[in-house]
């Protein structure tokens, strides 16, 4: 399964807003307000790389008060305990 991590800008003080829009996105599987050069940091997960295309760029890169993303695609992974 494709997995991508997003990071992504908002519009000063509308992070919160940002989040609720995502925590209802499809694919969208984890996401946390972040300190930093970001404002929020989304795991996304789709069923093939054109879905995680469409999810990134139809559904999260339009999100009203969304300023910028820097997607990066998950090759490889290891889960660990604690």
């Amino acid at each position: 399964m494709p997995e991508a991590i997003v990071l992504v800008n908002t519009d000063i003080g509308t992070e919160e807003e940002v989040m609720e829009i995502l925590s209802k996105t499809e694919g969208v599987v984890e996401a946390y307000i972040v300190y930093g050069v970001y404002d929020i940091v989304a795991k996304v997960r789709a069923n093939s790389t054109e879905e995680l295309k469409e999810i990134i760029s139809s559904k999260i890169r339009r999100i009203p008060k969304v300023r910028s993303t820097l997607t990066m695609i998950i090759v490889e992974g290891k889960k660990f305990e604690g």
